[in-house]
């Protein structure tokens, strides 16, 4: 692996202007099919296996041109002190309001007024219209949600209080700015770092172009392969993160093979010869975190994990690639002024060329060797206090009474609460198949009648069979809101009569909606979070003990990781959950922790943790197979890599952590789980654990069985084949270009 990669680089630094050639005609290619390419359309949200799934088909099919899953919304109105609804005046205001609102759009399937649909509270200080779409919301037109907005605002400037709902009224969020905060972040610490404009621009040129290539291909593929609108997202997070990551770590290597007094091509190649290994095997581990997702069984998160893992594979080829023609382009400017100056002057030690680096690392690192003990205790146990909170998680969907208190959303989702009840905001969707029942509207009677007496019910209101008279449809309103335990049972409870109807009417029982839709995504994606940390974490154990050649030092590495995941789950369910701190990080409602959160951290994190890992423990690995005593390779894998692993930490966390203040719970939740995971995972787990696990183990640390030896192939990340090939290699330059593969 070494040896290739060494000739790749030695090769892409001579034909620079070709291979950078092909990366801009690749990259204009990916463009122009992206822009050509048809508008995605949105495939939909789908939960295979689940009962809510089973009734969401089951309605498209026996209910037809129903819309079930089209775009909704609720407009709910409330009438000034001492009014109600019913009166005159508000009564012609809404509807005035029904009228404007059909003639603002053409994809409105139906309306339903307050006073048909008895949708006027007992009090009679609250009403809704509710409004059917023809299409989803991700393909709902502006022009429609425009008219919503004005038409709400007109009805405002009568005195009625007017607040919109539902998912029709939902605004894509844009995380261009976040983004935009972390590429800003990530330039500061990469001038900091290289203290040069020329290194630090590079790896944001080259992330950048690696991005744009892989979200343009994904634009382009989306029609063929019903990708949505939304697969992109992850993709665009990863790849900008990694893109960064691969390429700091093979410039700052390039920069240390100079500083010894290599020249430039040979610099390069040794670079991307050892560097870029462990960029390769890096970048496996991260797709094998992302193609892992698939495991979920969740076509929308499958499909996201796979175009994500797609990008991660562009950015590992434009590292070994497309980044040692660039240093070709770069010359001396790659170095600082004072690095450049040393080297005019034929300064060849590190220090002549760097200038004064901190010493940080070699010091932190000597350190933990001297208390070994005590560092692993302090952080071991430091990461198991902030553990704590994660036994206490609760999982869900945010719901629009997790919205900020300012929203329209939260306001109309309020207003509907004090109305008629908590539950109201979370009806169940009750599928009552009758097809194999003699008598189908006394099956869905019995089934109303049945879930009617159960604990946590309000309200049952059965509707009409279908067409053909096989089907009918049962709406229950809770009494409790739709996120609490108490409507988790009560779905739970409804579904615990399937075979008593079965029994007594030969009716089918099904349970779907939004509230239930979300309690059964939360189940899956619990009951998936085992099979997928087994699969990612024992996929990328062997992947390290190939790289390493050791069980002990991949052992180390999987433990710290799930150590560092659950603090940081710790962390979230304290702050978002618990509400600790919660001004400080704009929580505006604590709740349950989105779903998807765990599973989602353990993908993401898992693939940045092991980049850290193998970029640090490589290094020592290197010094080690070069004949260093373990304590030494500790300090040089530090002396080399404690740095740039820093800035790379610290180039994520600032990314992650510009979402925190997108204003958007899920996001913010999001930004600040990944944030405090990389966090712990470099600092606490790769800056302390593991030198001190490595202090303690000595030579065991790298024990590998002799017959498992024997039986590995060598891949040779760390160049040991590499250093001895160039170590006798004739000087004669035509035998050096035999060497390289070029003649």
């Amino acid at each position: 692996m070494a040896t290739f990669l060494y000739k790749l680089g030695r090769f892409a630094f001579r034909r620079r202007k070709l291979v950078a050639l092909l990366w801009v005609a690749l990259f204009a290619i990916a463009g122009v099919a992206a822009s050509s390419a048809a508008k995605a359309e949105d495939p939909g949200f789908a939960l295979p296996g689940t009962e809510s799934q089973k009734a969401f088909d089951l309605m498209e099919e026996r209910f037809p041109g129903a819309s079930a899953d089209g775009a909704s919304a609720r407009i709910v109105f409330k009438a000034p002190a001492g009014q109600k609804m019913t009166d005159d005046g508000p009564k012609a205001e809404v509807n005035e309001f029904i009228a404007d609102l059909k003639k603002g759009s053409t994809e409105i399937a139906s309306v339903v007024d307050p006073y048909s649909g008895n949708a006027v509270s007992q009090d009679g200080s609250t009403a809704y219209v509710s409004v059917s779409y023809k299409v989803n919301t991700m393909e709902l037109d502006e022009k429609s949600k425009e008219s919503l907005t004005d038409v709400a605002k007109d009805a405002r400037s009568s005195g009625l209080t007017v607040e919109l709902g539902g998912d029709a009224t939902m605004v894509e969020q844009h995380s261009a700015g976040a983004e935009m905060i972390g590429i800003l972040i990530a330039a500061v610490v990469l001038v900091i770092t290289f203290g040069s404009l020329i290194a630090a621009g590079l790896p944001l040129l080259t992330a950048i172009i690696g991005v744009g290539i892989g979200i343009s291909s994904i634009t382009a593929l989306a029609n063929v392969l019903d990708l949505g609108t939304t697969t992109s997202m992850l993709a665009m997070m990863i790849g900008l993160a990694v893109g960064i990551d691969y390429a700091l770590f093979i410039v700052s290597r390039y920069r240390a093979e100079l500083a010894e007094g290599r020249e430039k091509e040979e610099a390069a190649g040794r670079a991307v010869g050892t560097a870029g290994s462990a960029v390769v095997f890096a970048g496996l581990t991260v797709v094998i975190a992302l193609a892992g997702l698939a495991v979920v069984n969740i076509p929308l998160l499958s499909k996201m994990g796979f175009a994500a893992a797609g990008t991660v594979v562009i950015a590992v080829v434009i590292a070994i690639s497309l980044i040692p023609a660039l240093l070709g382009f770069a010359g001396d400017r790659i170095l600082g002024r004072k690095a450049r100056k040393a080297r005019k002057a034929g300064a060849h030690t590190s220090k002549g060329l760097e200038g004064e680096k901190p010493k940080m690392g070699v010091r932190w690192a000597r350190f933990v060797l001297r208390r070994p003990v005590a560092v692993l205790l302090t952080s071991v146990v430091g990461l198991g206090l902030i553990a704590i909170p994660a036994a206490s998680l609760q999982v869900g969907l945010p719901d629009e009474g997790s919205s900020s208190p300012a929203s329209t959303q939260r306001k109309a989702y309020d207003l509907l609460s004090d109305g008629f009840g908590p539950g109201f905001n979370g009806p169940l969707s009750i599928v009552v198949d009758a097809k194999d029942s003699k008598d189908a509207q006394g099956a869905v009677d019995d089934a109303a009648a049945m879930i009617g007496k159960l604990d946590g019910v309000a309200a049952t209101i059965p509707g009409e069979l279908n067409k053909a008279g096989d089907t009918g449809m049962i709406t229950v309103v809770p009494k409790e809101r739709p996120s609490s335990v108490e409507t988790e049972n009560l779905v739970e409870n409804i579904r615990g009569k399937k075979d008593d109807l079965k029994a007594d009417t030969g009716a089918t029982l099904l349970v779907t909606g939004a509230t239930a839709l979300n309690i059964d995504f939360s189940q899956k994606m619990n009951d998936a979070l085992v099979p997928y940390l087994a699969l990612v974490v024992g996929l990328a154990f062997l992947l390290l003990v190939l790289v390493f050649r050791s069980i002990l030092v991949p052992l180390k590495a999987a433990l710290g990781f799930l150590l560092s995941v659950v603090a940081a789950l710790g962390a979230v369910v304290a702050v978002y959950q618990w509400g600790w701190l919660a001004d400080l990080f704009n929580v505006e409602q604590p709740g349950p922790i989105m779903s998807m959160m765990p599973i989602f951290m353990v993908g993401v994190v898992f693939g940045l943790a092991m980049d850290y890992e193998v970029f640090l423990v490589t290094r020592m690995r290197e010094a080690y197979v070069h004949g260093e005593r373990p304590g030494e390779t500790v300090v040089t894998g530090f002396r080399h890599g404690a740095r740039v692993v820093s800035a790379a930490a610290i180039i994520m966390i600032g990314v992650f952590a510009g979402f925190i203040s997108s204003g958007e719970q899920m996001v913010m939740m999001m930004g600040f789980g990944l944030a405090i995971a990389v966090f712990f995972d470099a600092f606490v787990v790769r800056m302390a654990i593991v030198p001190a696990v490595l202090a303690l183990l000595g030579e065991k640390a790298w024990w590998l069985p002799r017959w498992l030896d024997k039986a590995l192939p060598n891949v040779d990340v760390e160049g040991e084949k590499l250093h001895q090939q160039l170590a006798d290699r004739p000087e004669d330059p035509d035998e050096d270009r035999q060497l390289v593969g070029v003649r």
